[in-house]
C-alpha cells in the first residue's frame, strides 16, 4: 500500500503533536521523522533546516490564535456567552501551555505569545466593559486565569474553574 506523501503542514502538525507530548526538544528532523515513519530527507524537502521549521510551527500556533480572537469578534450572543466561548476554547488549547513552557527559553516564542496575548487581552477587555467591568486590570486577571488554569493541578477542571469566574463576572453587573 502506497502512502501519502508529506507536505510541509504535515510536518507542522506533527511538531505541534510532539511539543505537547514531548516538549520543544522533540521538534527535530530525526524524532519527527520517526514519528512519521519516513526519512529526515523529507523534512529537508520542506525546510532547510530545524530552526526555519520551528518558526513555522510557531507562525502556524500564532495564525491560529489570532484567528481565534477575529472570529470571536465575529461572533453573536451576548457578552457573557462570548466571555464563556472564548474562555472554553482557549483553555481547550493544549499547545498553548506547550508553546508558554518552550517560550521561556525561546525569545522568538515569546513575541509570538506576547502579540497574541495583547489581542487576547483587549478582546477580553472589551467583552468585560460590556459586562459593565471597566478595571483593565480585571482583564488582565482574566487573561491570567485562562493562561494559569491549566498549569494547576486540583480536583478542579480549568473550564470549570473558568465558569466559576464568569459566574462571578456576571454577579458583579
Amino acid at each position: 500500500m502506497k502512502r501519502a506523501r508529506l507536505n510541509r503542514q504535515s510536518w507542522i502538525d506533527a511538531g505541534l503533536i510532539a511539543l505537547v507530548a514531548e516538549g520543544p526538544n522533540a521538534l527535530a528532523a530525526e524524532p519527527l521523522a520517526r514519528r512519521l515513519e519516513t526519512t529526515k530527507g523529507s523534512f529537508y524537502w520542506h525546510f532547510k533546516d530545524v530552526p526555519e521549521f520551528q518558526k513555522a510551527v510557531i507562525r502556524d500556533w500564532q495564525s491560529r490564535a489570532f484567528a481565534d480572537v477575529v472570529n470571536a469578534l465575529a461572533e453573536d450572543g451576548s457578552a457573557e456567552q462570548r466571555l464563556r466561548r472564548f474562555g472554553k476554547r482557549m483553555l481547550a488549547d493544549r499547545q498553548d501551555p506547550a508553546l508558554r513552557t518552550w517560550a521561556r527559553s525561546d525569545k522568538s516564542v515569546a513575541r509570538a505569545i506576547a502579540q497574541v496575548d495583547a489581542e487576547r487581552l483587549t478582546y477580553l477587555g472589551n467583552v468585560l466593559k460590556q459586562l459593565g467591568i471597566t478595571n483593565p486590570e480585571f482583564a488582565q486577571s482574566t487573561l491570567a486565569a485562562l493562561i494559569g488554569l491549566p498549569q494547576i493541578g486540583g480536583k478542579t477542571r480549568p473550564a470549570r474553574a473558568f465558569e466559576t469566574l464568569t459566574d462571578l463576572v456576571v454577579a458583579l453587573q
